[in-house]
């Protein structure tokens, strides 16, 4: 067996936690999974896996050769991509996962438009609001907008501001009134953005030299998608806080109306993140790039 693919299955088993979802990630049977793992332990001569019929486990040695695998594979991909590179063309498959909405409407057709440019670039696009892991699932980029977590070993660079805007029907604002403050904000009904399992998030409001006002909007409808949200707020059900490039169109043939009109725009990031690396792979690098390049474009 080839060492370093055996190397590879042992890391994916180990992050995965078992044999059989390992196969299934690397599209393998669980008895091949089993004869990599087997094939390094007869080669080192040390057992790497303590398995039962219920669990597996890492002994101390195989928790010091997992990590070291780890670094070699990273090496190795290194050296490829360096190889790629002199082709001076992206090639092979690029993993991007990415947020269901913002994804489908602003992310895919940048990079769709990047794979008609260069046709040995093949597209894996997960578009999901779950935070997949870079390396537990095997993602060269993910894209997330709005605060990031710290987290070791993760490069992140905006790419996109998204300004936020408050809006409501015309109906809505003739039975309710229009909230000219956004102190005001806090007296009408508001269709909440809220994904499973997640507390409501505050509307944020830009200050000069001040950190963020925040309002915790109050309201009987809560949806998961924001096109869903901006249809509801076109048919009265309250006020949306939604990003203007979705709701640009709907403002402008007067089906919605901006609120507090003086008031800026609270400057919703979007950032692409991938995993450091000693040479950064140039399907990611260029992915990176054209994002950067585009989007600010759309969200204007």
């Amino acid at each position: 067996m080839d060492r370093l693919e055996s190397m590879a299955v042992f890391v994916k088993a180990v992050d995965l936690g078992s044999f059989a979802a390992a196969a299934v990630a690397l599209d393998l049977s669980g008895p091949m999974v089993g004869k990599h793992v087997r094939f390094l332990e007869d080669r080192l001569g040390v057992r790497l896996i303590n398995r039962t019929t219920r669990r597996q486990s890492l002994t101390d040695f195989g928790r010091a050769y997992y990590e070291r695998c780890r670094v070699v594979l990273a090496e190795a991909e290194a050296a490829e991509a360096l190889a790629a590179d002199q082709f001076s063309e992206p090639r092979g498959r690029l993993r991007v996962t990415m947020p269901a909405h913002f994804g489908r409407h602003c992310v895919t057709p940048v990079l769709l438009k990047l794979a008609r440019h260069y046709p040995m670039l093949e597209l894996d696009l997960s578009l999901s609001d779950r935070f997949a892991d870079l390396a537990e699932d095997g993602f060269d980029l993910a894209i997330r907008t709005g605060d990031l977590e710290d987290k070791a070993g993760v490069i992140a660079r905006r790419v996109a501001r998204q300004g936020m805007v408050v809006c409501a029907a015309p109906a809505y604002l003739r039975r309710h009134g229009e909230p000219r403050r956004i102190e005001d904000l806090a007296d009408h009904q508001a269709i909440v953005y809220r994904r499973l399992g997640q507390v409501v998030q505050p509307w944020l409001f830009a200050r000069e030299g001040q950190p963020a006002q925040e309002i915790v909007p109050s309201g009987r409808l809560r949806l998961d998608d924001l096109d869903a949200i901006a249809d509801a707020a076109v048919d009265g059900m309250g006020l949306a806080w939604l990003p203007y490039w979705l709701v640009r169109e709907r403002i402008q043939a007067g089906a919605l109306v901006a609120l507090v009109p003086g008031q800026p725009r609270y400057p919703y990031d979007c950032h692409a993140l991938w995993l450091q690396t000693p040479h950064l792979p140039l399907k990611v690098r260029l992915a990176v790039d054209a994002l950067a390049a585009a989007l600010p474009k759309l969200m204007g």
